[in-house]
């Protein structure tokens, strides 16, 4: 049997029946208020049914503030945290666990989400459009020092609420250009306070917010998901990537951080997750996930190699309800198919 199934037991993480993960994807499927559904439950169940060890839900907004994207869930009250539990429950049904993934956008928004200007750790607007309204992304307003624990607060409330109705853990989205990633891009952040410059003045903000979150909630059910690398219109990476992780990933372990998340953001894993992770194995001994649309045999070499802990797939998921059972079967995915995205099968 592959080691893909074989059981993840960690010291100071959840334990998962299989090394299988099925990676956040964004749906727009949430109902009235931004409450989580019968239909998302279903869906979320059946990947549970079909044997996944572990759901990363979709990214799920912590506050208005963060909102960019339409029909995302939120977790920024309790009646939105309580709308998640028969998600949980019917996951925990399946045998599979669930994370709730916090998700704020930053200045990958706009107005029309936020209700006033999007935050961001610079006030230099994105380029290109927000795809969810056909508008170009909102001038956001640079935060100030003092608002930080602000944010961090959202973090830490989500994350309790979420736990509190049944939540296995929460992933902190700490990259893909979002809020988090803002800080610690030195080509977006340009600030010249103790956030911004250095290497351990970008990282500073991430750091905060970790620690605010490990405050709130247990350690063995905290995972931050980081891109150091990924492609936007081509390779895209931090400028100092090798300092940033050698800096970044001991401090993670400091605070008592004990899982990440390696995503490139749809990229292709060869290109990008894959040559970061070979980067970020040697500095962390703790959990790693990463993956993304590879095959049985590569996730296999990954795993087997101790590379990775455990193998993300995202498209493939939503093709294959099943996959972790496809696995067992070597028996060969259905393929994607972008007219899968306008339905929550």
């Amino acid at each position: 049997m592959t080691r893909l199934l074989d059981p993840l037991e960690r010291p100071g993480f959840i334990t998962l029946r299989n090394r299988t993960v099925m990676s956040a994807m964004s749906r727009s499927f949430a109902g009235e208020g931004r409450h989580a559904t019968d239909a998302m439950r279903d869906y979320y169940k059946r990947r549970a049914d079909g044997g996944v060890g572990l759901i990363l839900t979709e990214g799920t907004i912590i506050h208005r503030s963060g909102d960019g994207w339409k029909d995302a869930p939120y977790i920024a009250t309790d009646a939105h945290a309580e709308s998640w539990r028969k998600v949980v429950d019917g996951v925990h049904e399946g045998g599979a666990k669930i994370a709730c993934q916090l998700w704020h956008m930053g200045r990958i928004s706009h107005s029309d989400f936020t209700g006033d200007a999007p935050v961001s750790s610079t006030d230099r607007a994105a380029e290109g459009v927000n795809r969810q309204n056909d508008k170009p992304y909102g001038v956001p307003r640079a935060l100030d020092a003092d608002e930080m624990p602000t944010i961090y607060g959202y973090f830490a409330d989500a994350a309790r609420r979420a736990i509190d109705v049944g939540f296995d853990a929460v992933e902190l989205h700490t990259g893909h250009g979002y809020l988090a990633d803002q800080f610690l891009d030195a080509r977006v952040n340009d600030r010249t306070d103790r956030y911004g410059g250095s290497v351990e003045n970008r990282c500073r903000f991430v750091l905060e917010l970790v620690e605010a979150v490990l405050a709130a909630v247990p350690a063995d059910k905290v995972i931050a998901r980081i891109s150091p690398s990924r492609t936007m219109g081509g390779l895209y990476e931090w400028p100092d990537i090798d300092a940033m992780l050698a800096y970044l990933l001991p401090e993670l372990r400091r605070l008592g951080l004990v899982a990440l998340d390696v995503s490139g953001a749809g990229s292709v894993y060869a290109d990008t997750s894959g040559p970061a992770v070979r980067k970020i194995r040697p500095l962390w001994k703790g959990v790693l996930i990463g993956g993304a649309s590879l095959s049985i045999e590569e996730a296999e070499a990954e795993v087997e190699s101790g590379l990775l802990d455990a193998v993300t797939w995202g498209r493939a998921f939503i093709a294959n309800p099943d996959l972790a059972r496809k696995i067992a079967a070597r028996e060969a995915f259905v393929p994607f198919d972008n007219a899968m995205r306008d339905t929550l099968a």
